[in-house]
């Protein structure tokens, strides 16, 4: 409860503090400490240290591994407010709302990773949805920006009806706004589920796959990211896709049974699974911008996480943790380095390596954790995904098909290593100060450190 009270708190202030603070710096090192706050008071609710305790009525169940994720969330958020603060400020006039919304948008992830019903993912899910919706149009002057908005805000108004759809079969066909309700069969003493609720289950399946850009439900991905203004893309793409699995683990654990007897769930997911790694790695391939080459590796990495659902169990918890900071530590440090490039293309990192040495090397550690490549924390993230499938019998050609795709997107990351140091040009950046080489190098050896030491992450969990 800590997590959801404060960001909520922290939110309002934002708001009124370009009242006060005039200067743009001040207001991002207010939200930076802000940030610091959020994560100290959400870790001594993780231990019980200090907890404010409210009555819930059971529609909250706060447990380790939902809270260890937030502090991950918010340690992430922090980073990128260091890391990408000063070009948040020049996205509008507005920066103290900018801030209020990323706020606001944590609140809603502190919902997602405690949800103990229906409706509370609803709520947890539009709390942090509309402020996405505002940010994706913060840049009023671009029209892509403007287009991207209110691309988003129609798929997802779509998404949440369906959504919506799903948990009103659920409720009418077992009277409980949550999963795992369904009727008694006499005759066995088991319980199968209705028409009624294994409809609903696949509406919020849909739901869920749309708002983690999974295929079939990824088409508005790459508009949206990368209409939207990097600074914010950066953000989307890691802290709030890592809470919609999240949350799409908590829906699901233990439930997926419900879907019908014997294989239709794995069947189901497999094919979601199969269908996400193909459309993203392979649309990746051909990309010309790196932006949008981001915004499709972005679908192809939601295609590992949903190994995460597909194991269900512990190893899978546990790598879809260490996914999340593998994968939120290289995107941001990546959106970062990509925001100082003057061109997206992979043209305009041509030659990046004798100009700006730092951005090249750290560039080069974020893409080879993406990519997954030993000693980066990627690699070990991928690894726990397949591990927990295979642990819960998975068919050995599907991990297979994963390994293989894996494999493919070795080469669209290697593109822009091969642009950075095999190819000459004078690529043009905007100034770089030391502060911001100081952090990407930080980041680049935190990727390098979980690489080979993944415990100091897994041990956090189970301190």
């Amino acid at each position: 409860m800590n997590a959801i009270i404060v960001s909520g708190l922290l939110g309002v202030i934002m708001m009124f503090s370009g009242i006060v603070l005039k200067n743009r710096s001040a207001i991002t090192n207010l939200a930076a400490i802000g940030l610091l706050l959020l994560l100290i008071a959400n870790i001594l609710g993780t231990y019980g240290i200090c907890t404010i305790s409210i009555n819930t009525h059971n529609m909250l169940r706060f447990e380790k591994f939902g809270m260890f994720f937030n502090s991950i969330a918010f340690a992430a958020t922090l980073l990128y407010v260091l890391l990408s603060g000063r070009d948040l400020e020049r996205t509008g006039v507005n920066t103290g709302e900018y801030y209020a919304l990323i706020f606001f948008v944590l609140c809603g992830v502190s919902i997602l990773s405690s949800f103990n019903g229906l409706l509370m993912l609803f709520l947890g899910i539009e709390i942090l949805s509309i402020p996405l919706y505002i940010l994706t149009g913060a840049d009023k002057r671009n029209l892509r920006s403007n287009e991207a908005s209110l691309k988003y805000f129609l798929m997802g108004s779509f998404s949440t009806g369906i959504m919506l759809m799903g948990i009103t079969l659920i409720y009418g066909a077992t009277g409980y706004f949550d999963l795992g309700h369904s009727p008694v069969v006499p005759s066995t003493g088991e319980q199968r589920a209705t028409f009624l609720e294994v409809a609903g289950i696949l509406l919020l399946f849909a739901s869920m796959c749309f708002k983690v850009s999974a295929a079939p439900f990824h088409f508005w991905t790459p508009d949206v990211y990368d209409g939207a203004p990097s600074v914010f893309t950066s953000f989307m793409a890691t802290v709030v896709k890592a809470s919609g699995f999240i949350a799409f683990v908590r829906l699901f654990d233990r439930h997926g049974n419900e879907l019908g007897p014997g294989p239709t769930w794995s069947l189901l997911l497999g094919f979601v699974i199969i269908a996400t790694l193909l459309v993203g790695n392979i649309t990746a391939v051909f990309q010309q911008s790196v932006k949008r080459m981001l915004a499709y590796s972005s679908i192809a990495q939601a295609g590992f996480m949903l190994f995460a659902l597909y194991g269900n169990n512990d190893l899978a918890k546990e790598g879809i943790l260490l996914y999340s900071v593998a994968y939120c530590l290289a995107t941001i440090g990546i959106f970062a380095i990509l925001i100082r490039m003057n061109d997206y293309t992979f043209d305009g990192f041509n030659g990046l390596a004798k100009t700006q040495p730092v951005l090249a090397i750290t560039n080069t550690v974020f893409l080879l954790s993406l990519a997954g490549i030993p000693l980066t924390a990627g690699f070990f993230a991928k690894y726990y995904m397949l591990a927990s499938a295979v642990k819960a019998g998975a068919s050995l050609w599907l991990v297979i098909v994963a390994v293989i795709f894996a494999a493919v997107s070795v080469y669209y990351y290697f593109r822009v290593i091969q642009a950075m140091y095999f190819k000459d040009g004078d690529p043009a950046t905007a100034p770089i100060g030391t502060g911001f080489k100081a952090m990407l190098i930080l980041m680049a050896a935190l990727i390098i450190l979980f690489g080979i030491f993944p415990s100091m992450v897994l041990g956090a969990f189970y301190f």
